[in-house]
């Protein structure tokens, strides 16, 4: 049986690929070769002619998964085609996963879909929230407000007590951690009412760092792009500050969220409003992107769905990415709506192109204020000046110093390929479309001949020169064609480079002015096995179309390939160069020691904003019906009928922000009920679809669904509510429930999903490690900004990302919510204590408790050099063993040593003698067994 997550993965990995790979053979309503069905759980199960098809949780002995590697002769399924390396990993991690399907009965005599429309408006999560009022409770005295009423109520009804309140210690170490990620002082652990603390720790900037890093979970924040040719989002911290800040400042939600989807989209009071909207617009860009992929659709779509997956589960709590390939099978989401949601994210430009062999994000040039934006500008005009005027130069050095063929060949005579410098591709090796005629009737030519379109069918023939080029550069790109009277005066040349498409007409009733063979069509930048090109048409062109070779010349090798000149162009053409190089050079020392202008990570509208079409079985390539841009008809409130303009993202962004959408507050109210308590009323946070689970308090969650947008939206409002109930302030035991006598019967709810006491919860990565750096003195706390050594502009053809990344050392002392988030390689203590996977929206880290774990709090030199840190700085001080054993207690534990604890510590501390260095060595074990303590590591 398939689960909620696990359903998800099949329905939107495999399902697919089962259709668009396997059904043309192996189901009911094409073909059953082998008797084999894929088509159902149970054809798989019931195996075919061969045998069982997969066993699962076992890949390696599955005849599915040996068939699709390819490595059996007598065994390759799909025997037309193989499948990719990343579709063959994803069967292997379906039936290691143990080949969860939820597919249910005969697929022939029925197929399973989802909810209607108006079934779908029957579900809970679907029905907008109403706000009632708190029911009746008996013991009238206990709440402190409407949520203990709505706990004590439910409680009441089966019986049960809630536990009692918890020591002012405990209480007050909940609260700091809970709020600010960080211990509270020996001083702040004192205070007898930390009731007194809330406000002063929502109002501290610890708050925005410590739930600033939940909501970056949900966003998939990360720094790198991941994958084998990873590269460094070198301004992803903009956004990181954003969220921090955001939250320091209690900007509204339903602002946060507008904000992240459409920033620029939105009005500026500022230059600085303006940088933060941008930065903001950076959740769109984020995702664990392939920018290698070379099917640039192919890659745009992955792009959008990984886009309405995130925005889906993190804003609405639907799965809607099931929803690419085919109808949601179990939530109201039909393909269409996916598309219409797909039209307004395809209208949006996320890559910076479609063209580079590895294209990259968007990097959006920030405004600043006053005297700063002044020097920006400035330096900006004096660079760009420099850079026309080394191009003018460039252009008349061009025409001074024509390369030309190696050896020189007469006028009027054929040439050799191979006698020219660079990179030629002859006519032989176009790309031909339409009927060309070969002709060597004008001897001038270079190869075997050249073509000519004939002077018919405009319009439908093209040339396309492709070359392989060594490495990527600049190059100059130059026509060869013979010329004559008939020839066609404008022809249209297309040239696709690095950075976007030119389009060059060439007149081919003039001779070539490079040796008689060649005209120059410009300088170019091109990658190395990138998707570059030179196409020659004969659209609109009245003449003999002629197209001999393409030429393609690295600037560096422009003067090698030059022949001898007459002196005075000799002169005059070294005179030019030794300009370039000046103006070159003054370039690269004002763009070093310049102001340099800020980008950040953004999005921004295309120039022609369209609908999409509808993609069969969600292959990129097979278009079914124009769907209009739209949002989820099921969550569509009545009043919101607003036309959509541009992209349709600002639309977008309201429609997910209405106080009338029945999702978007109700999904943030149980993400932030889920931080404080550590689980939500709806456990399955990302999914408030029919194979989530339902509320445990469907009343206290749509109350405070209301009453959310009621106080404006705001987070520490909401928080400050929440954490001021008796309900989160209670005890972790319950005496009602903590018996071990088996013969009493078994309580009656084990999950504690009625709150009837606290959940007893581990540290996260983030607290341990700050926690450490807390003890021993050595945490910073500086605000925000770059944290990425290194990650300066980096060249994606090279391995200069790679590098960083991979060999990268993590030896910053700030905060946990600024270490580097690669997408490869973390921080070794967030690997072993479940840090969060950063390639999808994550509203719940998985917590584990493994050997490792242990190990590293016994063994890492990380807690090691720590632990000695902390006891040096207690030895440093001059309070006597006593005050000194009380202070590393609340340190590292938020209390005082018990009576049993205070005389095994004050033992060790004896051993040691006065010995120096044998006192330090046993006050750095006293640390260190804290620090690997339970009570460290979990919060009552």
């Amino acid at each position: 049986a398939a689960g909620a997550e696990d359903a998800e993965f099949f329905e939107k990995k495999v399902r697919p690929l089962l259709a668009e790979r396997c059904y043309e053979c192996h189901s009911v309503e094409k073909k059953v070769k082998g008797g084999l069905r894929l088509d159902t759980r149970e054809g798989w199960q019931t195996g075919g002619d061969t045998g069982t098809a997969l066993v699962p949780g076992k890949p390696e002995e599955s005849l599915l998964i040996t068939a699709i590697r390819y490595r059996d002769k007598d065994m390759q399924m799909p025997p037309k085609k193989q499948l990719t390396a990343e579709e063959v990993a994803v069967f292997e991690q379906w039936v290691a996963m143990g080949a969860p399907d939820p597919r249910i009965g005969d697929a022939a005599a029925k197929k399973q879909t989802g909810l209607s429309i108006e079934e779908g408006r029957k579900f809970w999560a679907y029905v907008p929230p109403q706000k009632t009022e708190p029911p009746p409770v008996q013991d009238a005295a206990w709440p402190r407000g409407d949520i203990d009423r709505f706990i004590l109520a439910r409680l009441e009804e089966k019986g049960m007590r809630p536990a009692p309140d918890p020591t002012p210690e405990v209480l007050a170490r909940r609260l700091h951690y809970t709020l600010t990620g960080l211990p509270p002082s020996p001083e702040q652990s004192a205070i007898r009412d930390p009731h007194s603390a809330i406000d002063p720790l929502l109002a501290s900037p610890r708050f925005g760092e410590t739930w600033g890093r939940h909501w970056l979970d949900v966003a998939r924040f990360a720094e790198s792009s991941g994958g084998g040719r990873t590269l460094l989002f070198k301004d992803a911290w903009r956004y990181r500050d954003y969220v921090i800040e955001s939250l320091n400042a209690d900007v509204p939600f339903d602002r946060f969220i507008r904000e992240q989807l459409a920033g620029d989209l939105l009005p500026a009071a500022t230059p600085a409003d303006r940088r933060r909207q941008l930065a903001a617009t950076a959740f769109l860009a984020l995702g664990p992107t392939n920018y290698e992929e070379q099917d640039k659709q192919q890659l745009r779509f992955d792009v959008i769905d990984e886009q309405l997956d995130t925005i889906g589960k993190a804003v609405l709590g639907q799965t809607i990415g099931c929803a690419r390939c085919h109808d949601h099978k179990f939530d109201p989401i039909p393909q269409r709506d996916y598309y219409a949601l797909a039209g307004i994210l395809a209208s949006t430009r996320t890559l910076a192109n479609y063209t580079d062999n590895v294209t990259r994000w968007i990097d959006a040039p920030l405004v600043f204020e006053g005297e700063e934006e002044e020097k920006l500008r400035a330096h900006e005009a004096r660079i760009a000046a420099l850079k026309q005027d080394a191009e003018a130069a460039r252009k008349t050095l061009s025409q001074l110093k024509p390369a030309a063929a190696k050896p020189q060949a007469a006028p009027g005579t054929s040439l050799a390929v191979a006698a020219l410098p660079g990179i030629v591709v002859d006519d032989a090796d176009a790309r031909v479309i339409g009927e060309w005629k070969h002709s060597t009737n004008v001897p001038s030519f270079i190869g075997a001949g050249y073509r000519h379109d004939m002077d018919e069918g405009k319009g439908t023939k093209t040339l396309t020169f492709t070359p392989k080029l060594p490495q990527s550069g600049r190059y100059e790109v130059r026509l060869a064609f013979t010329t004559g009277e008939n020839r066609a005066p404008r022809v249209p040349v297309h040239i696709l480079h690095a950075n976007g498409e030119e389009t060059v007409f060439v007149n081919q009733l003039e001779a070539p002015p490079l040796d008689g063979r060649f005209i120059s069509l410009g300088r170019f930048r091109f990658e190395k096995d990138g998707a570059g090109y030179v196409l020659v048409s004969n659209d609109g062109t009245t003449g003999h179309v002629v197209a001999d070779a393409v030429q393609f010349i690295a600037e560096d090798e422009l003067a090698a390939a030059a022949p001898a000149e007459p002196n005075d162009r000799h002169d005059a053409a070294k005179q030019l160069q030794t300009r370039v190089k000046e103006i070159e050079a003054e370039i690269k020392k004002l763009s070093n020691t310049g102001p340099r202008r800020a980008l950040a990570m953004a999005v921004r509208d295309d120039e022609e904003p369209a609908d999409t079409h509808l993609r069969v079985r969600g292959v990129v390539g097979q278009k079914g019906a124009l769907v209009p841009r739209g949002f989820l008809a099921i969550a569509q409130p009545s009043t919101l009928h607003t036309p959509l303009s541009g992209s349709g993202r600002r639309e977008l962004a309201d429609w997910l922000a209405s106080p009338q959408n029945s999702l978007t507050a109700r999904v943030l109210v149980n993400r932030v009920w889920h931080w404080l308590f550590g689980a939500g009323l709806v456990r399955t946070l990302d999914n408030f679809g029919t194979t989530g689970e339902a509320p445990s308090h469907p009343e206290l969650l749509d109350y405070l669904a209301v009453r959310f947008v009621e106080q404006g939206w705001s987070v520490k409002k909401l928080v400050r509510e929440i954490v001021s109930s008796r309900t989160w302030q209670l005890a972790v035991e319950n005496s009602q429930l903590s018996t071990l006598n088996s013969q009493l019967p078994p309580p009656p709810d084990p999950d504690n999903r009625l709150l009837s006491h606290a959940h007893r919860r581990r540290l996260d990565a983030e607290q341990i490690r700050d926690t450490i750096l807390a003890v021993s003195g050595e945490l910073r706390l500086d605000l925000g900004g770059p944290n990425i050594a290194g990650a300066g502009e980096i060249d994606a053809n090279d391995t200069g990302a790679q590098n960083i990344e991979y060999k990268y050392e993590f030896t910053d002392t700030r905060r946990s919510v600024y270490t580097p988030a690669f997408r490869n390689k973390r921080l070794e203590l967030f690997e072993v204590f479940d840090f969060g996977d950063i390639n999808a929206t994550l509203g719940r880290r998985n917590v584990s408790t493994v050997a490792p774990q242990a190990l590293y709090l016994l063994n890492h030199p990380f807690v090691l050099a720590h632990s000695r840190l902390a006891a040096q700085r207690a030895l440093a001080t001059t309070a006597p063993d006593a005050e000194r054993l009380t202070v590393a207690f609340h340190l590292a534990l938020g209390r005082a040593p018990r009576e049993r604890e205070r005389a095994i510590c004050e033992r060790a501390l004896a051993a040691a003698g006065a010995d120096g260095q044998q006192r330090l060595e046993a006050w750095s074990q006293l640390y260190q067994s804290l620090l690997g303590s339970l009570d460290f590591r979990y919060l009552e």
